[in-house]
């Protein structure tokens, strides 16, 4: 009987052995149905829990060849999927469901008659958790049901945590319960428990020290009191209770509070949670490998070596030939050391000996990013990188791992400089000027590369042909990945003697005497698998090395081959079962897979004397031509660009129709999968000089970058790309990049470059169509208004709409016009505007311009606001909310979502508005936005004023106006000054009222 495990990844097991459950969305299609095991479920509901509102083109069709693949799966193993009246059912008991049975499980421990058998059982239903449930899988349906037994989890574990506080066992309790605080610090159930847990250690002090730190949170973030239970503990201890002594009560205090606004010092969003204002504690370290034997001696030494004292940061060195096993030896000595280093851990591939090494530049944003360092506050020159992370890193205790290093030059920025911190850095290299601790690795001995294949095979395979075992051995070298390829490939094949490889390495007299030099060390090997392959199999190997990047999906070899998606995942199959391609993680569209570096290499030595220079770059171009057609269609999908234009006719090679459907049934998915890679193939395209393609890509992931926040990459892409369009006098491109920089330098407040972008963008387009310029023009407004350079803005927003009529592009139109609303609005000519809005709204609906219908219905609750029809600008800005949170574009649903919290401030509703105006303040503060951070301030002081909290008011308003003032807008720092001013007036500071106030005068008559 199969058991089906969805606390996690999706897995099934028979017995001991794992079960294949096929491509990914057909997993989504078995996770559906077990979720509701033993009861029928319509068709219609499947395809809503697999894809909800984007069914693909005949999703029925699929649905149907999904379920009948099952069927072939699963009965083999006794498990029936059969039809019935009411729809699709899975024949099977809960017990053989994990998330089922934890749920009965639970249902068990609380009607357990004892406290040692209800803890027991609660154990045992948390065991069952591997990850988070349904791991990958990333739809609103299933979102909902992660969300629904998260919660479950977080129950049984305080639950548990209630036993083993009534069991005694409160001095066993304390760390845990400390770290469940840091997640979780407005529930006032974990608090309560804490502070028990505390007392009850002997710990009084510290005990009230939680109590009031808590106090002050629900006070600063929801102004409110801690709750009857809470309170009631904090009495206790005062009076030195001796009930606290006895049977504690720590579920009566059930308080779980959403998180809310936090209280940090303004601008200061490095480093920290957004959900407890703590340290983020990165732990990037890749998994331990279960197969790793040999090197217990050299990775004591290894921990050795980095316990020891010393006066700086401790770094050693791993160094040794290639397919040496370093890569795994510092994983495994990472997280032997974790505990070490409580501050996290920190891990890159430096990819040095491929051709694209990693940079320090792009390495450090990485790392920043895990650090907590958010959207544009990551510095955008290296040396402000460096300085920020060594500053982080300081007062830490941090564990980096710097993997395939090519020299110290790569390595020397990355290097933390914490004395509390250790570096382990590998590296094929010896770099002599590095000043370190070095630990060289050697090549297996016989009994440790006998002891790996043993592993790999099982001991009964191996022992059964003890010579041919130990000829395989010796014939790789002791090389681990020569012994690791030689034994993947006869555990894929359980049918071939061992003596059947042994003899084939025999036969290879040069290639052997190779198997003990560098990365020669596994040709043999490699030779071997690709000599037995099918030819079609050896040219796919073969244009697999042209590929950028450490991983791929399968229409990059559909394209590079000139063939369609079914025939690309056919020969990758093939390639998987010889293990030269790797299958990695499953996105949301389907199998990534990836290559080792050494196998690349092998390739590209292949595809060097096997192809043609001219086939290559018709295989290139291809890519490109996939790449490009691909993100527009999805940028397209989404509709977030107010630009337009489509890319497509740059687009040199297409995926099929049907599977580009398949692909992109959720956009916004692919791109999360598929942003590195497009990434790595542009700048692919650079470095071959393909300015007008490689642009049209860059400018096509313009959407997909912005709806992400992922401003770093759009920013170096797009400048790379406009320098090469510059250099190679492609105008049209150029003007297309100027535009798409001055949208990015508009959201990140750089309002002179992004002026000058658009300036730019404007006469390279001169004398040409007024498709671009119309763009150009319009976010030229834009930054005008910004501003508050009002007769600049209307100028160029009417000029932008002309254009954009003349165009067609609806697009342009409504954001042009919507900007003169928005103008007539802040001028106090509220009807005009909202003539304006409501144009904008018919235009965005019949054209199918959902951005463009968001941006209307939130300028619309913006007039209301004005006019004070609170309901009415409610009921608008929800809409607004509701559509651009369906696009995934969460900056611009924070737009609508932070006016909200301030109307429901205005109606009485001030702990709703509040959390939303935190929840507002802590997005804008992780994209950067400064200009929505000022807003949400505003608003918040305008809810503190609203709830009679004047220093609260005051802090808000004062950390408002400083950034209208580093903005420049003159009309919003005129309104942040009015609120300051009645804040003072309220704390009854008269004189710093009457100054705000004058200096809000002076401004609105300058």
């Amino acid at each position: 009987m199969l058991e089906f495990r969805l606390l996690g990844t999706l897995e099934a097991w028979a017995g001991e052995r794992p079960v294949a459950l096929g491509h990914a969305r057909q997993q989504c299609v078995l996770a559906a149905l077990l979720v509701d095991v033993g009861r029928p479920v319509p068709a219609d509901r499947l395809l809503h829990r697999v894809w909800d509102d984007r069914v693909p083109h005949r999703g029925r069709d699929t649905l149907y060849a999904y379920l009948s693949r099952l069927r072939r799966e699963l009965e083999p193993h006794g498990v029936w999927l059969v039809r019935r009246s009411g729809g699709y059912v899975i024949d099977l008991g809960e017990a053989t469901v994990d998330a089922h049975r934890f749920r009965g499980l639970l249902d068990r421990a609380r009607r357990a008659a004892a406290d040692e058998q209800a803890e027991a059982l609660w154990r045992e239903a948390l065991g069952l958790w591997r990850g988070s449930a349904f791991a990958g899988v990333d739809t609103p349906w299933f979102n909902a049901q992660r969300q629904l037994l998260d919660g479950e989890r977080l129950a049984a574990q305080l639950d548990l945590v209630d036993v083993r506080l009534r069991r005694g066992q409160h001095d066993r309790l304390v760390s845990e319960l400390v770290a469940r605080a840091e997640v979780h610090p407005l529930d006032e159930r974990v608090v309560g428990q804490l502070v028990l847990a505390l007392c009850r250690c002997g710990r009084q002090a510290e005990a009230l020290e939680e109590y009031e730190r808590a106090r002050r949170r629900l006070a600063d973030e929801l102004g409110v009191d801690p709750g009857a239970a809470l309170r009631r503990l904090y009495g206790q201890i005062l009076a030195g209770d001796p009930d606290l002594s006895g049977d504690p009560d720590p579920a009566a205090v059930r308080v779980d509070v959403p998180c809310a606004e936090e209280e940090v010092e303004d601008g200061s969003n490095a480093a920290l949670n957004p959900v407890t204002g703590r340290q983020l504690v990165p732990r990037l370290l890749p998994a331990d490998l279960s197969l790793f034997v040999g090197r217990d001696a050299e990775v004591d030494e290894a921990c050795r070596l980095l316990d020891a004292d010393g006066p700086g940061t401790l770094t050693l060195l791993v160094t040794g030939p290639a397919g040496v096993g370093k890569t795994a030896f510092a994983v495994r000595t990472g997280h032997r050391l974790a505990s070490r280093f409580p501050d996290g851990q920190l891990h890159a591939d430096l990819r040095g000996f491929s051709n694209e090494p990693a940079d320090p530049f792009t390495v450090l944003g990485a790392f920043l990013r895990a650090l907590g360092v958010r959207g544009g506050a990551v510095p955008a020159e290296l040396t402000g990188r460096i300085h920020l992370y060594r500053s982080l890193l300081a007062q830490r205790q941090v564990l980096v791992v710097l993997d395939n290093a090519a020299g110290s030059q790569q390595v020397r920025d990355l290097l933390p400089s914490g004395v509390r911190c250790a570096a382990v850095v590998t590296s094929r290299t010896t770099m002599a000027e590095l000043g370190c601790r070095r630990l060289p690795l050697d090549v297996l001995d016989s009994a440790n590369g006998l002891a790996l294949l043993r592993e790999m095979l099982g001991p009964e395979r191996a022992d059964a042909e003890p010579d041919s075992a130990r000829s395989i051995v010796e014939t790789c070298g002791g090389l681990p990945l020569a012994v690791w390829v030689a034994g993947a490939r006869l555990a894929a094949r359980p049918y071939w003697p061992l003596a059947h490889v042994a003899r084939a390495l025999a036969d290879e007299e040069r290639k052997l005497d190779e198997l003990a030099v560098g990365h020669i060390a596994v040709r043999a090997s490699l030779e071997l698998t690709y000599q037995q392959m099918a030819a079609p199999t050896q040219h796919a190997l073969r244009m697999l090395a042209l590929l950028p990047g450490p991983d791929f999906a399968a229409w990059a070899l559909a394209a590079l081959l000139d063939v369609d998606l079914s025939e690309a995942e056919a020969v990758l199959d093939d390639l998987v079962e010889v293990h030269l391609v790797q299958t990695g993680s499953v996105g949301a569209t389907g199998i990534r897979y990836q290559l080792h570096d050494l196998v690349r290499l092998f390739g590209r030595e292949r595809v060097e004397r096997a192809v043609q220079h001219r086939d290559r770059s018709a295989a290139l171009n291809r890519l490109l031509g996939a790449s490009l057609h691909l993100a527009d269609l999805a940028a397209d999908t989404l509709s977030v660009d107010f630009q337009g234009i489509s890319q497509a006719e740059l687009s040199s090679w297409r995926v099929s129709p049907a599977d580009t459907g398949h692909l992109l049934a959720d956009p916004l998915a692919w791109f999360t999968d598929e942003r590195q890679f497009l990434i790595d193939v542009a700048e692919q395209a650079l470095d071959r000089t393909k300015a007008a393609p490689a642009a049209g890509l860059a400018t096509a992931l313009t959407t997909l970058f912005q709806v992400g926040g992922h401003f770093d990459d759009w920013e170096r892409l797009q400048n790379r790309a406009l320098k090469v369009a510059l250099s190679s006098g492609d105008r049209h491109s150029a003007a297309k990049l100027h535009r798409c920089l001055g949208e990015l330098t508009t959201i990140l407040d750089r309002y002179p470059e992004a002026l000058n972008h658009f300036e730019q963008a404007l006469l390279l387009t001169e004398g040409q169509g007024p498709a671009y310029r119309a763009g150009a023009t319009a976010g030229l407004a834009y930054v005008h208004r910004l501003l508050g350079q009002y007769s600049s803005a209307v100028f160029h927003f009417e000029k932008a709409a002309e254009l954009a009529r003349q165009a067609g592009n609806v697009n342009c139109l409504v954001y042009a016009t919507n900007g003169l609303g928005v103008i007539d609005l802040e001028q106090g000519r509220v009807e005009a505007a909202v003539e304006r809005f409501m144009e904008c709204l018919r235009a965005s609906r019949g054209a199918g311009y959902r951005p463009g219908e968001a941006q209307a219905l939130r300028c619309l609750g913006q007039s209301h606001r004005a006019l004070g029809a609170y309901p009415a600008a409610a009921d608008a800005y929800r809409q607004a909310v509701a559509i651009s949170t369906d696009l995934g574009d969460r900056l611009t649903a924070t737009h609508a979502a932070c006016w909200l919290g301030d109307i429901l401030v205005r109606q009485g509703e001030h702990r709703e508005g509040r959390r939303l105006l935190a929840q507002s303040l802590w997005t804008y503060r992780e994209f950067g936005n400064l200009w929505g951070e000022a807003a949400t301030l505003y608003a918040l002081a305008e809810a503190q004023l609203a709830a009679d909290r004047p220093a609260l008011a005051r802090r808000r308003a004062e950390a408002a106006v400083r950034l209208w003032r580093q903005i420049g807008s003159h009309t919003w720092l005129a309104i942040a000054l009015d609120s300051l001013a009645t804040a003072h007036t309220q704390a009854g500071d008269h004189p710093a009222a009457t100054r705000a106030r004058d200096e809000a005068a002076e401004l609105r008559r300058t």
